[in-house]
């Protein structure tokens, strides 16, 4: 039975909670088999202001789907008859537009990567669902179809303009001029338009790469310092841009492969795992890879992904590549997860201090990694530090428009919430205020001084 749980917002006051592209409330599908889990989404997005529709089952929501328009569809992956993998591919294939989500269990990895690959999903939620963290993943993803609207309308009106002035008369300088004008302003907005995507983008990445680390507090950060140490040593190395950006990317993710690891196996060190528990640590590369293989732009993050385990001498695993074989990406984040890894303990029994990781990492040089790749970590970190950026450390009532972070801002369970270098306006101050309020506890923000 279809549902029409809620309509336009109330008040101008809903609106404002709507993500940017949208002049009318964006229509949000929820479908699920469970009567009780519909209601509770309902009731969770209810104060928001969006439309929501809901359905028991993938031939329901199909049909709801082909009467009218729908921003984002979000599908239970445990459904009879059709799985919530095979609704989303349908949804895919014909209405590709349609943001996607799927809510599954931390059990069903092999499904959720079916799910990515064939659906084309913006983002999974495991179940149970925390509900500052759903809300935010529902605006994310009606955020980035709000941009590839507005993205598509400005390529239209370009292109419109484009044939116009193509039409214009030669001796018409005046108006060529001013279509020309008029082309230009609309160019900008569509770089600035791409630039916002692109940022929005690199964003949820940065909010994907810590996902793991809710579930294992020892891994917070451990994703971003790896990105970090892995760009600097291909800077060193000479790397062009796209390689540069492809090592960051893949430093990031690196280990969203894990996102299926129960509890216990994300706490143990790799040194201590019974061998069942080793056998399964040593596939989260190749599930890391496939989550990221359907997405034309990340296969050369998604390959550096896969063989990040690989060992100089063919040791390493999935796939026990040797020498020059091994991507030059992955041999590079090899040494940089390893060097992280053996200070917070998850690669050791042992935590390691800096300098005795460093000591490690050259200690394996020739065996465990690329000679090149070692020496070029061994210069780096015989360089002084860059002189630190003047900051202040504000909350959120004292926080100002126009301030800018001068480091990434963490929510108090090590969840990224925005990202360094950010400016900070009224609507962001608002919500910081707002989440102080809810957890009773401020903030820490850096910001230029």
């Amino acid at each position: 039975m279809t549902d029409v749980a809620a309509t336009s917002p109330t008040s101008a006051q809903s609106a404002t909670n709507w993500p940017p592209g949208y002049t009318n409330a964006p229509v949000v599908m929820l479908v699920d088999d469970e009567t009780n889990v519909l209601n509770a989404l309902r009731r969770l997005l209810r104060p928001v202001g969006y439309t929501v529709l809901t359905a028991n089952g993938g031939a329901e929501a199909l049909s709801l789907l082909a009467a009218q328009e729908v921003d984002l569809l979000v599908s239970d992956m445990r459904m009879p008859e059709m799985d919530g993998a095979q609704l989303l591919a349908q949804a895919r294939q014909r209405w590709p537009d349609t943001q996607r989500v799927l809510l599954t269990g931390y059990a069903d990895v092999t499904s959720a990567v079916s799910a990515i690959n064939e659906g084309g999903i913006f983002r999974y939620v495991s179940k149970p669902w925390d509900e500052h963290e759903f809300l935010s993943i529902i605006h994310q993803a009606l955020s980035w179809r709000g941009l590839q609207r507005e993205k598509l309308r400005l390529e239209a009106l370009t292109f419109k303009q484009n044939e116009e002035l193509k039409s214009l008369n030669a001796s018409l300088e005046a108006k060529v001029a001013e279509r020309t004008a008029d082309l230009q302003i609309a160019n900008q907005e569509l770089t600035l338009a791409n630039e916002k995507l692109q940022k929005t983008f690199f964003n949820t990445v940065q909010v994907m790469s810590s996902l793991i680390e809710l579930r294992a507090p020892q891994l917070a950060g451990h994703s971003r310092r790896v990105a970090d140490v892995a760009r600097r040593i291909a800077e060193k190395m000479g790397l062009n841009s796209a390689a540069i950006h492809e090592v960051l990317m893949a430093g990031l993710l690196h280990d969203i492969g894990k996102i299926g690891y129960g509890d216990q196996l994300l706490a143990t060190p790799m040194a201590k795992m019974t061998a069942e528990g080793l056998s399964q640590a040593r596939k989260h590369p190749l599930n890391g890879a496939a989550a990221l293989m359907s997405l034309p732009d990340m296969r050369g993050v998604a390959a550096v992904i896969r063989s990040h385990h690989e060992r100089w001498d063919g040791t390493g695993f999935p796939d026990g590549l040797k020498g020059e074989a091994i991507p030059l990406g992955a041999r590079i984040l090899a040494l940089a997860n390893d060097y992280d890894a053996v200070q917070i303990g998850t690669l050791s029994v042992k935590k390691h201090n800096s300098d005795e990781a460093k000591q490690y990492v050259i200690e394996g040089r020739s065996f465990r990694y690329d000679p090149a790749v070692c020496d070029a970590f061994s210069e780096l970190i015989g360089r002084a530090r860059a002189k630190p950026v003047a900051e202040i450390r504000v909350n959120g009532a004292q926080a100002k428009p126009g301030m800018v972070l001068t480091r990434d801002l963490f929510s108090h369970e090590g969840v990224l919430l925005l990202a360094v270098e950010h400016v900070l306006d009224n609507v962001l101050i608002k919500q910081v205020r707002e989440y102080e309020e809810t957890n009773g506890k401020a903030l820490i923000i850096c910001v230029k001084a």
